[in-house]
């Protein structure tokens, strides 16, 4: 598969105008090449060029993970003495002759620690923004990388429907937040998880990105749960949102908007379609049932290897779908000071439609 996608590369690399790209420990570096590093205070740097295996710099002590790989790279390790590093990497970038040329970057991605190893070796380069390129290749998955994030889904839906009945009134969301990541990990997810799960009541339900807190579940609170699942270094992102006990009148009317632009936002999804029609199907059943300026988010964003990725479901991309790319699709009402609901599924584009493929029961469960 990493040949396949090194292979996908070359294109990008003759016809942008770049003459290499350059990434450090990121999902791009992942995808091309199937290696996994941290990043940490030892760099690490690959550069690809269209003429050249791979070049990669790295620590000694990473050297093993070179073994075996199904394709050539050329390795310039560094030993533990930071003093050496950047000859190092000024050798690995000379050998490629890239001063004065166009080396791409993601500049999401690179720090400056690499980014100086790298110019050190290229005073005279440029470093363009790569992203759009690098986004081109990720953003329609093929069948494994769909079957992770499916595994993702069950994975992540199994943990929380584990984890409910151990929920009761007086518990703390950092208790419950606990508790789920326990069962995130008993159900199967890899223990780096796509981000630290979300759980919300009351007042801080109303805050989209909330933390949880020392705040202890009472009764009459919505509840969100956002949490998601990694398996085989794909992700899910879910919402479900819960009454605890018995709820006002205003809140399950919430739910329920919710609920109906949730399934408008997956019902406009489909090849050949703009990013923008998705959000604007949820957006309008919100805003026709008077609750506009409390959806203050963007409907939905790209899954896949990270949590946020293209495609993005806003009201101004006119960015077509296709099949393969997978997106979120999560509406949300937030009443602050009071409460808040989000409901999110994660959907895959088809030749001829979308799945979903989270399917746990979105209508309104009580708990606690």
């Amino acid at each position: 598969m990493t040949t396949t996608r090194l292979t996908k590369l070359l294109e990008p690399l003759q016809t942008s105008g770049w003459d290499a790209l350059t990434l450090n420990p990121s999902p791009s570096l992942t995808y091309l090449t199937g290696l996994h590093f941290h990043l940490s205070e030892r760099p690490v740097v690959a550069i690809f060029t269209a003429d050249h295996a791979p070049v990669i710099v790295l620590p000694e002590l990473e050297m093993l993970k070179l073994n075996g790989l199904p394709y050539e790279i050329t390795a310039f390790p560094y030993p533990e003495n930071p003093a050496e590093w950047d000859g190092v990497f000024r050798r690995a970038v000379q050998s490629l002759r890239l001063d004065g040329k166009r080396i791409g970057v993601e500049p999401r991605a690179m720090r400056l620690l690499e980014f100086r190893h790298v110019k050190a070796g290229a005073p005279d380069a440029d470093f363009p923004d790569a992203s759009d390129v690098v986004s081109r290749l990720r953003v329609r998955k093929d069948a494994d990388e769909i079957a992770a994030m499916r595994k993702a889904v069950k994975v992540a839906q199994s943990a929380l429907e584990a984890t409910l009945p151990l929920l009761k009134v007086g518990m703390s969301e950092k208790e419950l937040a606990a508790e789920l990541v326990v069962q995130l990990l008993r159900n199967g997810s890899q223990s780096e998880m796509p981000f630290a799960p979300i759980v919300s009541g009351g007042p801080n339900s109303a805050n989209p990105h909330a933390s949880p807190s020392e705040r202890r579940l009472q009764p009459g609170d919505l509840l969100v749960v956002d949490w998601g699942a990694c398996v085989d270094g794909y992700i899910s992102d879910l919402t479900r949102t819960f009454a605890v006990r018995e709820v006002e009148a205003e809140y399950r009317k919430i739910h329920q908007i919710v609920l109906e632009a949730n399934a408008a936002g997956r019902a406009a999804a489909k090849p050949g379609v703009p990013c923008a029609n998705v959000d604007k199907a949820a957006r309008e059943v919100i805003e026709k049932a008077g609750y506009g300026l409390y959806f203050t988010h963007r409907t939905g964003h790209g899954i896949g290897m990270e949590g946020h990725e293209e495609p993005y479901m806003r009201g101004d991309n006119m960015q077509l779908l296709e099949p393969g790319m997978a997106f979120t699709v999560e509406p949300g009402i937030y009443l602050p000071g009071s409460n808040g609901v989000r409901i999110e599924d994660n959907v895959v584009i088809t030749e001829d439609g979308a799945e979903c493929l989270s399917y746990m029961l979105r209508e309104l469960r009580v708990v606690g």
